[in-house]
């Protein structure tokens, strides 16, 4: 009886740190979809907008992206909301369509699991993917 008591209560543990690991990971996905979705219409907006639409007006069929300009504008969002310091190791990587209409952001960030199941890895990633599209309208 006492083997057995003592194979439920570990089968127990289990549940429960994979229950709160699971939960955790969740919450950090939650929160870097918020981060993703934020950097891919910083990005769109600042990206698209630059100085040109200062000096030479709006275009009339399209906003173009520009990479180096889309980046820029991901990694300044990251920085001033925070988002390095709280997701530490947060990586991200921009795509702009072939149409350049669109910024898709993808963000990475180990993920901290409070508790440790045996044979789960050490280090878990999670990751969140958040785009934005550009278009005039007149």
């Amino acid at each position: 009886m006492t083997l057995m008591i003592v194979g439920f209560a570990f089968v127990l543990a289990m549940g429960v740190a994979l229950v709160v690991d699971a939960s955790a990971a969740y919450l950090q996905r939650q929160g870097l979809d918020t981060v993703a979705d934020g950097a891919a219409l910083r990005g769109a907006d600042l990206g698209a907008a630059g100085d040109g639409v200062y000096t030479g007006g709006v275009p009339t069929d399209r906003l173009d992206l520009t990479a180096a300009a889309v980046r820029a504008s991901v990694h300044d969002h990251l920085v001033s909301t925070g988002a390095y310091a709280k997701y530490p190791g947060l990586s991200f990587t921009v795509d702009i369509d072939a149409a350049a209409t669109t910024v898709t952001v993808h963000v990475r960030a180990p993920l901290d699991l409070p508790l440790t199941v045996p044979g789960s890895p050490e280090v878990a990633t999670i990751g969140a993917t958040g785009s934005a599209e550009v278009a005039v309208e007149r």
